[in-house]
């Protein structure tokens, strides 16, 4: 089975993968300005379905990481040891009905204050598709928000201001609501600049400062969307473009500089205000398809899911850095 899903993941990702993305050979570089001192922290397992999605980093330098195919959240810790904390339930069908992609996956990942997760599962089913909860210390995660089986949510985000999850999806070309102690899923936002082109459209997710700001995988845009005072969706805003095959990012804690994963490309650039981008990792770096970035202080993680490259899917740690400053 799980041999089944790395195929699965290979054929679906590398394909369409391939119509979002300008093919460009890329050159042997090290890291640069403002990322250093790059080292690969723990490797992972493939023909397990341990392509990792999504990360985030917790207060003590553990990672936990989102495996697509299996399906599961795991803990790395600084030393590279993984720890399996949940595994979701497997859809009944294997998720072939899963949209696009035809498989089941786990995507993003939260954390609230009280250390409580959240992931994303989407499997293609009424059942199981949807936001799910882990509570610290236990080993069964929970359903809290279901999610329609056609939908595939990908970016998750929460917001303390108002109390509530913020999921794109990449294949209805929307981002959903939800309170955070589950419930009813609204659309929140159903712009265009949201909508796929032909594969994935809404992708990564983040607050930050006063908005929601989301990527668009197929569009290659970084989208900015304010949050009301109501909580309501304002205008959204094209913050950066150019940025074709782009999947999710994290802000660096300096302004509105983002450090963000393009997944085909194969490398880390980073976007500055006027929405230029620069690329600051590759695959001379160790990358292999970087699907997410989590910034904490100075460290940097970035998990790579060798959708395309089917070699080594990793965990890499960087550090951030300011020359001249």
């Amino acid at each position: 089975m799980k041999n089944r899903i790395t195929r699965a993941v290979l054929a679906a990702t590398a394909a369409s993968l391939t119509l979002a993305t300008v093919a460009t050979a890329t050159a042997a570089q090290a890291a640069t300005d403002p990322v250093s001192r790059t080292d690969i922290v723990a490797h992972f397992d493939m023909a397990k379905g341990q392509s990792p999605e999504n990360a985030l980093i917790e207060p003590n330098g553990s990672v936990d990481v989102t495996f697509a195919g299996a399906h599961q959240v795991a803990r790395i810790e600084p030393n590279g040891t993984t720890h399996i904390l949940a595994t979701l339930p497997a859809p009944a069908d294997g998720g072939v009905h899963t949209p696009v992609l035809g498989f089941a996956l786990a995507t993003g990942l939260a954390r609230t204050p009280d250390g409580t997760l959240y992931a994303l599962y989407a499997t293609g089913t009424k059942d199981l598709t949807g936001l799910w909860r882990l509570k610290p210390g236990h080993k069964t995660p929970e359903r809290i928000a279901a999610l329609p089986a056609n939908s595939l949510p990908n970016g998750l985000a929460f917001d303390l201001r108002s109390n509530a999850f913020y999921i794109t999806d990449s294949v209805l070309g929307r981002v959903w609501s939800v309170p955070s102690h589950g419930g009813r899923a609204t659309a929140w936002s159903t712009a265009p600049e949201l909508t796929p082109h032909g594969f994935l459209g809404a992708n990564g997710a983040r607050v930050h400062d006063g908005a929601l700001w989301v990527t668009n995988l197929d569009q290659g845009t970084v989208v900015r969307i304010p949050i009301g005072n109501d909580h309501r969706a304002g205008r959204p805003a094209i913050q950066a473009t150019g940025l074709q095959g782009i999947d999710d990012f994290a802000f660096t804690g300096r302004g509105n500089e983002i450090l963000a994963a393009l997944n085909k490309p194969n490398k880390i650039v980073r976007i500055t205000d006027d929405g230029k981008n620069t690329t600051v990792l590759n695959a001379s770096d160790g990358l292999q398809n970087p699907t997410s970035v989590a910034v904490r202080g100075k460290d940097v993680y970035i998990p790579s899911a060798a959708y395309t490259t089917a070699t080594d899917p990793n965990l890499l740690h960087a550090r951030l850095v300011r020359h001249g400053h």
